[in-house]
């Protein structure tokens, strides 16, 4: 195991493996990505469309942890927009 130490983007994060970095990262990108939260009709569909893509690749790749972390890090972020969403109501 290989361990690094990162600065995400000014967040100030520092990483102790290889696997948290990505974990990370991906998180990151994530939280740019734009996405309707009650109406799949219109809007945007961002992050809908991006677990669709890693949904595919898994299926294509079978085990591969990053397909799997991907997966862990799709769900949080659909999780805590839609906690952050009700939240304001």
């Amino acid at each position: 195991m290989v361990y690094i130490i990162v600065e995400l983007e000014n967040n100030n994060i520092s990483v102790d493996s290889e696997e948290e970095y990505f974990r990370k990262s991906y998180a990151l990108e994530l939280q740019k990505k734009k996405q309707q939260i009650n109406d799949f009709q219109r809007g945007f569909n961002e992050l809908e469309e991006e677990r669709r893509q890693v949904n595919q690749q898994a299926i294509r790749t079978p085990g591969r942890r990053g397909e799997v972390i991907k997966k862990e890090e799709i769900e949080k972020e659909f999780t805590r927009r839609y906690k952050e969403y009700n939240n304001r109501r």
